[in-house]
């Protein structure tokens, strides 16, 4: 019998839907704070699209800012609680169940696109993941992205415990050299966003807009 462990996220559908489907939110009710900061890049009535959004905590907030906002995730639990929280919060988000593959990427289609803690992605798909983020971005629209760096790996305080996942700035220079970068930084923070990213933590964010 072989003893090898099972890949990471082999099956990231059960594995979300297991990780969401406790009471309260697994990473808090509050927005990232790279995103809060950062938000002012967009305009009240601005398309954005939240990829990856889990239980909502940060597209619902954005819809609360006045943004005109779509968010997807795989696991259809979270998807659940997010379209609950966003009616609790009195806000409109087009919610959607979807891979990073399978979701319909429209084309030079929003004004931002949100992509806060997407560390799920393995290189390959992280690759085509990035090349969607571009593609969906109309001229002038901006990414906000935040990661954390492979120094997260002594930590442990959140994200997957595998290198090959974590983002580093030529990760990333390279990834969206064909945006304009608006800023990049490496930095580390006392995170309190649920259970799920608790504690010191090594990160870094990103602003790049499409020309």
């Amino acid at each position: 019998m072989s003893t090898t462990p099972p890949a990471p996220f082999a099956d990231p559908a059960a594995t979300w839907n297991r990780r969401f489907a406790d009471n309260g939110f697994l990473f808090g009710s509050e927005p990232n704070a790279w995103l809060r900061e950062h938000a002012s890049v967009w305009s009240p009535g601005d398309r954005v699209l939240c990829v990856a959004d889990g239980e909502g905590r940060n597209s619902v907030w954005l819809a609360a800012q006045g943004l005109s906002v779509d968010a997807f995730d795989i696991a259809e639990v979270g998807v659940v609680k997010a379209r609950r929280f966003a009616a609790e919060r009195g806000v409109t988000v087009n919610f959607a169940v979807a891979d990073c593959d399978a979701y319909p990427w429209p084309e030079a289609v929003y004004d931002g696109v949100a992509a806060i803690f997407v560390q799920f992605a393995d290189p390959a798909m992280r690759g085509r993941l990035f090349a969607h983020i571009v593609r969906s971005l109309k001229p002038g629209g901006t990414l906000v992205l935040q990661g954390y760096t492979p120094k997260q790996l002594d930590y442990r305080t959140g994200g997957p415990p595998l290198a090959s996942h974590l983002y580093t700035e030529s990760l990333l220079r390279e990834a969206f050299a064909g945006l304009d970068l608006v800023a990049l930084r490496e930095y580390e923070a006392d995170l309190a966003e649920g259970s799920g990213h608790c504690g010191h933590s090594a990160l870094i964010g990103l602003i790049a807009r499409r020309r």
